[in-house]
């Protein structure tokens, strides 16, 4: 490996430098996504509508649920909040969920010596986004017309989301290296995800984590996507700033993984074609 892979800023450059590429193989994870049905791309919006109306009857009036005391949340709020952290939840987990077989399936690019494999996984969270984007749209504007408004708090988002797709590259990198070395990989994704849900605070208040031992409180902290939920459902929801330490933990984690996930790619792609 050359020194310019352990140059922190070389991914976003391969990234820009092939962007024409990874735009194409993104448009294609979402095109084979949706073949063969009859509705196709309109799923893209029909579902996560769906979601809502579910997330909204079952949560919001059957459970009863409330993220914080305050009166004036509704149920509408709940459910709302719970949307918001699912499209990051499912987002990540869709990444986490595909990663690991991305190589494994496309052995012909494998062997294309100057073929940039990094664009394959790279697809992987581009159409993901583009799925994650679209669901944040209706998000927004549902508490626009159905929730409580917005106000100039959800500009925010552009603050917290950025870091969550960091580390959705840097997990999609290096999972679809280590899915050639370890095939089981794939199969251990679904309890990952699994876990992953109930360490996110999606359904729950973080201030019951209070509840919880400190040994516990410890480990959930330590999730980055636990706070990305927590300081979109501040800003969009309630109008409340973002705490500092939340979003400076959030974009260290998610610089980190973005350039530590990268390099694991470069230094194990020379072996693909031998396993492969």
């Amino acid at each position: 490996m050359n020194l310019s892979a352990a140059n922190p800023l070389t991914p976003f450059r391969e990234l820009y430098r092939h962007r024409s590429l990874l735009r194409q193989f993104a448009w294609r994870v979402i095109e084979q996504r949706h073949r063969g049905s009859f509705l196709g791309i309109v799923w893209t919006v029909l579902t996560p509508l769906l979601s809502l109306g579910i997330y909204t009857f079952v949560f919001g009036y059957v459970f009863n649920g409330r993220f914080t005391d305050r009166p004036e949340e509704t149920n509408l709020d709940y459910a709302l909040g719970v949307f918001l952290g699912l499209i990051l939840f499912n987002f990540l987990s869709e990444v986490l969920g595909q990663s690991p077989s991305v190589i494994v399936t496309q052995p012909n690019f494998v062997k294309k010596v100057v073929f940039p494999l990094e664009i394959l996984p790279a697809a992987t969270v581009a159409a993901a986004a583009f799925s994650a984007s679209i669901s944040l749209a209706l998000a927004l504007l549902g508490v626009q017309f159905l929730g409580g408004g917005l106000d100039w708090h959800a500009l925010l988002l552009f603050a917290v989301v950025p870091p969550v797709v960091l580390i959705a590259f840097g997990c999609a990198w290096f999972f679809s290296a280590l899915g050639v070395f370890i095939r089981d990989t794939a199969a251990a994704m679904p309890f990952v995800v699994q876990v992953l849900v109930y360490l996110s605070a999606v359904f729950y208040p973080l201030r019951l984590l209070e509840k919880a031992p400190v040994w516990a409180q410890h480990i959930l902290l330590a999730n980055p996507l636990l706070h990305a939920v927590e300081s979109l459902r501040r800003a969009v929801l309630w109008h409340l700033p973002v705490e500092t330490s939340s979003l400076v933990f959030l974009w260290i984690s998610g610089l980190v993984t973005y350039g530590l996930g990268y390099l694991a790619f470069r230094k194990l792609r020379p072996a693909f074609a031998d396993v492969i």
